[in-house]
């Protein structure tokens, strides 16, 4: 038989195996796996290389909305470009919905602004900020039966936070439509009271921020957000879990038989609060909420990803420009924390620094690896088999690795909007060199060669993992 692309000589790993074969791709899918597949019109070598699932980074935000007179640093372009780079065959950015908007105009909104423009393929969450009953009764219903299976509410930030009414009323029409809830876990008004105290002490500078949001304001309201989800029957995800006392919170629900999914990202486990001290505002290239924290944290989210507690890996890429009045240094940020742009680059960096951290260092192996970052992804957002593996049938997004290349991160080396790295410095062992979408190389040898629109939307089905477990409290 003959192919349109052989990948030759690599070894193949997956969530649950690692073998050496040859993968053929035919029409944009992987066809074969094994030796002596025959012939194609190309020949990849990959001899010394791990061919691995391409990552899906599923938490980036781009082009989004972030206040009066901020700017985000990453279009769809640029985003998706970076996230090739960095071994990404796939991201899910966020539709986000502001008070007063049509939900479905939102989503007309966004896929005006990614069509035609990114290198690899994507899909959209929804946030959902105005709960209204046209919203929940008619827009968003009709949404999940388009593919848009997922949505995220957030407990904090204004014109953002939604009441435990608006939220058990959201999580009510997810487990009538099959949808999985994403939940930005930390209690607004301890952020809001916390805040106001240290302005009135004069503490502003941005090492403040993590000050502003201790992790109690992050274990309450993840422990809220599960006795919600209890209340309704309804799985949720808890997204970029910082510290112990809200992975254990996470940890005893799922004991307990609970559908409760965790997730954190790179600055929990390679930055802490210190990094916001630096000199002058140096420190607000590091403000994200919720912030880093200490060692102790960084060891209890390993513990998280070791013991599958957490099931995703993800960036939470939401950047901005530090040098820059629509960035980091907008003069509202100037006079308080409270001000600066929350949010930093990571997803070019995201799967160096675990494959580095984690399989380099013997953390997690490099299935496991796998799984954290493309497999696990795909199941939980309605993507797999189709994304996510390497398997007959599946489509062919590919990462090729070279597992010995180090590097220590810098920001001229990356590719995103930003202008700084808030990893710079961090020495890795392992890197994509290749990135193929769908059978097509679009970084390859370290060189982009896709376009902007060859990557495509994806609609997506409904997750098995949001299947409700029993019987609301209403229903008892």
């Amino acid at each position: 038989m003959t192919y349109d692309t052989i990948i030759r000589g690599g070894t193949v790993a997956t969530a649950s195996d690692t073998f050496q074969c040859d993968v053929g791709i035919s029409g944009g899918r992987i066809a074969a796996l094994g030796a002596n597949l025959g012939t194609a019109s190309e020949i990849v070598d990959a001899t010394g290389k791990l061919v691995l699932p391409g990552g899906i980074d599923s938490h980036v935000h781009f082009a989004q909305p972030s206040g009066p007179g901020i700017v985000m640093a990453d279009d769809f372009a640029s985003g998706t470009r970076a996230a090739a780079f960095g071994g990404n065959t796939m991201v899910l950015p966020f539709a986000m919905q502001q008070k007063g908007e049509s939900l479905r105009e939102v989503v007309k909104q966004y896929h005006a602004k990614a069509d035609g423009q990114c290198y690899v393929d994507v899909s959209f969450h929804l946030i959902i900020a105005d709960a209204t009953d046209r919203v929940l009764g008619q827009e968003l219903p009709a949404l999940v039966d388009d593919g848009y299976t997922s949505f995220k509410v957030f407990m904090t930030y204004e014109g953002m936070a939604l009441s435990d009414m608006e939220m058990l009323n959201v999580m009510a029409v997810a487990r009538e439509t099959g949808a999985l809830v994403m939940v930005h876990a930390e209690n607004y008004d301890a952020i809001r009271f916390l805040t106001d105290r240290l302005e009135r002490a004069g503490k502003t500078a941005p090492h403040y921020h993590a000050a502003s949001r201790p992790i109690p304001v992050e274990r309450e309201a993840t422990h809220r957000a599960i006795s919600l989800s209890e209340i309704v029957d309804v799985p949720i995800m808890i997204v970029h879990v910082s510290n112990r006392e809200a992975m254990e919170e996470i940890r005893r629900a799922q004991q307990r038989g609970l559908k409760i999914y965790g997730e954190t990202c790179p600055q929990y486990l390679v930055l802490t609060a210190k990094d916001l001290e630096g000199l002058n505002m140096e420190g607000a290239k590091y403000v994200c909420s919720p912030p880093p924290r200490d060692e102790a944290s960084q060891q209890a989210c390993w513990e998280g990803l070791q013991q599958h507690v957490f099931s995703l890996f993800s960036s939470d890429h939401c950047p901005f420009r530090y040098d820059d009045p629509q960035g980091k240094l907008a003069p509202r940020g100037r006079t308080s924390f409270r001000w600066v742009p929350n949010g930093i680059p990571g997803v070019e960096t995201r799967l160096p620094i675990l494959f580095s951290e984690g399989v380099g260092k013997g953390r997690i192996s490099l299935n496991e690896f796998v799984a954290l970052t493309a497999t696990n992804h795909a199941k939980t957002y309605g993507l797999y088999p189709k994304k996510g593996t390497i398997a007959v049938g599946s489509d062919a997004d590919i990462a090729i690795w070279d597992p010995e290349r180090e590097l220590t991160i810098a920001q001229p080396l990356l590719h995103h909007g930003s202008d700084y790295t808030p990893y710079e410095g961090i020495k890795v062992k392992g890197w994509p060199v290749s990135t193929m979408v769908r059978g097509r190389f679009v970084v390859r040898d370290g060189a982009l060669v896709g376009k902007p629109g060859g990557g495509e939307y994806v609609s997506r089905e409904k997750s098995p993992l949001a299947k409700p477990s029993g019987k609301s409290a209403w229903e008892q």
